[in-house]
């Protein structure tokens, strides 16, 4: 299973069209929905997520909103980048896609890494591009190699299966050794099984062959943030955010997050640096969602943007 997805056909069809629009550097795939008299919305997935991660959502949410929802580089039918796997990559292919695509200001809603490329659109993103920003149980500072506040990846249960992936998928699926991951998965420490990632261990699943496991390796590493700080990003936002906070667990212990994808003290902390660039954070514990709340309750989901879009000039 090596190579591209592309060259390898393990695409599958959607509910919504999919279309693709060149950025330069890589070709971005996403769908869109609603109508363009509604307000701009734009859903950034999880890492191994791709865009119909969101389509539970979708619906619901086009009725309020012109919606988007895209395939971030290396993940679903965007291009893959060997090498190229970072915030600020991530960031400027959006940065464009707004540009190119939306053409207006928008409401950016991403979960978990795409949550904290929501912070990073709301600090970097061109002027007058962003309104709001929901961070969607993103891990803030605890996704960091070495975070100015907290535990790092390597201090949290999913930086081990990061490690894993990679290790036995390889970049670009190079290694592919699919039973090999699950052997591992289910002989390590952690309380995490093979079975509770996967439906199906003896097989990957859809979003798995949809991602390239690079970016796993990035985040391990710490190369994908290496230029791009969390506490520096968060001091310089500019515009209105939203932060939900999900299902958690932290062994008393040893302090190691497991299930969760920061800490209460992290989530406090992003707020703090956010609101002395002088702009409004809004905090919202959900402690029994879990991280995927737009794919697994896309009823609170949509209520809670399309509230929270209210909310904002």
């Amino acid at each position: 299973m090596v190579g591209n997805p592309a060259e390898r056909n393990v695409f599958v069809p959607h509910a919504f069209p999919e279309k693709q629009v060149d950025l330069g550097e890589i070709t971005m795939n996403y769908v869109e929905a609603g109508s363009p008299e509604n307000p701009a919305l734009l859903l950034l997935p999880e890492q191994t997520g791709s865009w119909w991660s969101y389509e539970p959502s979708i619906g619901m949410l086009a009725e309020s909103f012109h919606v988007f929802a895209v395939d971030m580089r290396g993940q679903g039918r965007s291009t893959w980048t060997p090498r190229r796997y970072s915030l600020d990559n991530f960031g400027s292919d959006l940065v464009r896609f707004i540009a190119l695509v939306v053409g207006r200001p928008v409401i950016v809603s991403g979960c978990s890494s795409g949550g904290v490329m929501a912070a990073w659109l709301s600090a970097y993103s061109m002027p007058g591009q962003i309104r709001g920003a929901i961070c969607e149980d993103a891990p803030l500072f605890a996704s960091e190699l070495v975070p100015a506040f907290g535990h790092g990846v390597r201090q949290h249960e999913v930086g081990t299966m990061f490690q894993m992936w990679n290790r036995h998928l390889g970049d670009q699926w190079s290694v592919g050794d699919w039973a090999g991951l699950m052997k591992a998965i289910d002989d390590s420490p952690s309380a995490i099984t093979s079975a509770m990632l996967f439906p199906d261990p003896s097989q990957p699943t859809q979003a798995m062959k949809e991602y390239d496991p690079e970016w796993a390796r990035s985040f391990y590493d710490g190369t994908v943030a290496v230029n791009c700080p969390h506490d520096t990003m968060l001091k310089q936002v500019k515009t209105p955010v939203l932060i939900t906070h999900h299902q958690r667990h932290e062994d008393p212990e040893t302090g190691v997050l497991g299930p969760g994808a920061l800490s209460a003290a992290q989530a406090m902390r992003a707020k703090q640096l956010i609101e002395s660039a002088g702009q409004r954070c809004d905090y919202q514990d959900h402690p029994t969602a879990l991280h995927m709340m737009h794919q697994f309750d896309p009823e609170l989901f949509t209520k809670v943007v399309v509230e929270w879009a209210e909310t904002l000039n």
